[in-house]
């Protein structure tokens, strides 16, 4: 129900309840964020175990990063109908045991399908987990501080899950990187009947299910058509496959238009800031899982460092995006968003460069510099996406420019790989030694010789060069866009014409120190991301 944004007095102070609530809200949003990096450096073990084709290997990757994506805004509005916190228990049972089926599977072809699962269950969790957690805080202020608490927690997510992953394939088998989310699991259904209530709003309108088929199938097509053709060639199959995929995509584009209560508010796109801020929500995310995917192969199969060696080279990088997430914040108070975003897409590119001089006989501490520079940028970018976005619109559409937010986060994790990977996997197949798809498949070859595993090992870098200096070059188109088109100043956004009543209290404004770069409106800090009322 809206409520009117003058108060006579104000709200309580959140109490412990509140944040062991915020405690118990951040294991799912972990575990979310980590399952779309832990793997990548247990491809190595996975692909001596499992031996997937050169694209089963990129859908272990992916197909989670996909299923997210693809039903984040789908399950926002189920869960406003039917209930968040009813979703988060569900979505949350379905996780871990997805979890425990990943741990086991005995094929690609399963472990893809679990994979899949665990993804369509982390669908239901970030936007319930948000949703609920703003119940908890009912001062403006305390949840603008736990919603940034949110962010810097799914941020770090994806930071450390590369390093969590390395540490337990020092000690265990590949499976273990999916069972340490069963005790997660197990105290979070436990504690959150408890600690959290019941959020349901209604929605608006039903879920369309068309949308929801179309995004999915046309994102799936077009990508397995990608893969595909840079694994094995151009062929008939992946050719139409990746033009229905793209048919399908342009068909939920057109149908999105028409709809009253559209899965996706495109009309949102029209806003200059608000498509800078979900086009920086995609690109970094991209640019980071494609180099930390290929990055882990690299550093074990190329440098040849153990796994525990080589999460401790991925460490840094990881340490300083984190960190940034916590502290941009406040820097972006002072010095504004706009200075941010340019910043974020300058550093990333440079960092990106710094790879370029990694080769087969040296190159670790280029390598180690490049995700530390590139990290800076990458914190930023996490930290200010979802607020940029939301701040560019009316109020009464921040529900659904939050949501495009959070879903351009994910599938820049997936297309990342899906793209990026799929070139490098192109470049390793037009140069290597055409035995396998994969370098982890052509040096286990039988009786293969030094010269041609020497040959896999330098055509594998040159597609680690060749993604990294394509998601460069994108992050200094999109940093010259952005220095060029984004306003130094912004007149706040007008309401719409059918907007009725008052600001919901979930939309207050929260005041804000300096940084009049007009994106902000002087530099108030919108609490985002929550659901319509």
């Amino acid at each position: 129900m809206a409520m009117d944004v003058q108060r006579t007095s104000p709200p309580p102070a959140p109490g412990p309840r509140a944040w062991l609530g915020l405690l118990v809200v951040l294991g799912p949003v972990l575990l979310v964020a980590m399952d779309g990096s832990v793997l990548f450096l247990a491809m190595t073990s996975i692909s001596a175990e499992l031996s997937p084709s050169a694209d089963q290997a990129l859908w272990i990757l992916d197909g989670y990063g996909f299923a997210v994506g693809s039903l984040l805004v789908a399950f926002g509005g189920i869960g406003d109908r039917y209930g968040r916190l009813r979703l988060l228990m569900a979505g949350a049972a379905v996780f871990g045991a997805a979890s425990a089926g990943a741990a086991f599977a005995p094929s690609a072809e399963l472990l893809i399908a679990f994979r899949v699962l665990m993804g369509v269950a982390g669908a239901t969790l970030l936007p319930s987990a948000l949703a609920v957690l703003s119940e908890l805080f009912a001062d403006a202020r305390r949840r603008a501080q736990a919603i940034g608490i949110f962010a810097a927690a799914f941020a770090a997510g994806f930071a450390i899950g590369p390093v969590v992953g390395g540490q337990l394939l020092a000690h265990f088998w590949w499976g273990s990187v999916f069972l340490i989310n069963l005790p997660v699991v197990a105290l979070f259904l436990l504690l959150a009947p408890r600690l959290l209530r019941e959020v349901r709003t209604g929605g608006q309108g039903r879920v369309d299910v068309p949308s929801v088929v179309l995004s999915a199938a046309g994102i799936l097509l077009a990508v397995y058509g990608i893969k595909r053709a840079a694994a094995h060639g151009p062929a008939v199959v992946p050719l139409v496959a990746a033009g229905a995929g793209v048919a399908l995509l342009w068909w939920f584009v057109r149908r999105q238009l028409r709809l009253a209560h559209p899965l996706i508010d495109l009309g949102l796109f029209r806003d200059r800031v608000f498509a800078i801020a979900a086009v920086t929500g995609l690109l970094p995310l991209a640019a980071w899982s494609a180099v930390a995917y290929l990055g882990g192969i690299y550093l074990q199969s190329v440098r040849g460092l153990g796994v525990f060696d080589a999460a401790l080279v991925t460490l840094p990088g990881a340490l300083v995006l984190t960190v940034t997430c916590v502290v941009t914040p406040a820097v972006v108070a002072r010095s504004g968003t706009r200075a941010a975003l340019l910043t974020c897409h300058f550093v990333i590119a440079g960092g990106l460069l710094l790879l370029l001089p990694t080769g087969v006989s040296g190159g670790t501490g280029w390598y180690v510099a490049a995700t530390v520079v590139a990290g800076v940028g990458y914190g930023i970018s996490f930290s200010v996406v979802a607020d940029t976005a939301v701040a560019a619109v009316p109020p009464e559409r921040a529900g659904s420019a939050g949501a495009i937010a959070e879903t351009s986060n994910e599938l820049g994790n997936a297309l990342g790989i899906a793209l990026l990977g799929s070139l490098a996997a192109l470049v390793f197949r037009l140069r290597g030694p055409d035995l396998a798809g994969t370098l982890t498949e052509t040096l286990q070859v039988p009786g293969i010789t030094a010269a041609a595993a020497g040959q896999a090992e330098s055509a594998f870098v040159a597609g680690l060069h060749a993604a990294a200096l394509v998601a460069a070059l994108l992050h200094a188109a999109l940093g010259v866009f952005t220095l060029r088109h984004l306003p130094r100043r912004r007149r706040p956004a007008p309401p719409l014409p059918a907007a009725g009543g008052p600001v919901p209290a979930e939309r207050v404004d929260v005041a804000g120190g300096g940084g009049d770069d007009g994106v902000h409106g002087g530099g108030a800090s919108r609490v985002s991301g929550l659901p319509p009322p």
